[in-house]
């Protein structure tokens, strides 16, 4: 199992569309993996579905551990920290 602490920085949180585009990497590039993310407070929860993402709250500046266990450990959490840590820009609807 690899950790990772990340940092959101996304103006807005990770709200509905980053969740969305978090989520689309995980089922695509790695489906075979579990990943979870353990909030400050002791929150535990399995990144499987938008709600249960979205259900955290995170807001810009949360730190989170973002553990991942599958094949490729290494790459699966660079990727999906990297994705947690980018700052979206989202076009206005």
């Amino acid at each position: 199992m690899k950790e990772r602490v990340i940092t959101v920085r996304n103006n807005a949180g990770i709200h509905c569309r980053p969740s969305g585009v978090i989520l689309t990497a995980i089922k695509k590039e790695f489906p075979d993996h579990c990943f979870q993310l353990q909030t400050a407070d002791g929150v535990v929860t399995e990144l499987d579905s938008i709600l249960a993402l979205i259900s955290l709250a995170l807001s810009k500046g949360t730190s989170a551990t973002l553990q991942v266990e599958g094949i490729d450990e290494e790459r699966a959490i660079k990727r999906i920290g990297d994705l947690f840590e980018y700052e979206f820009d989202f076009p206005p609807r």
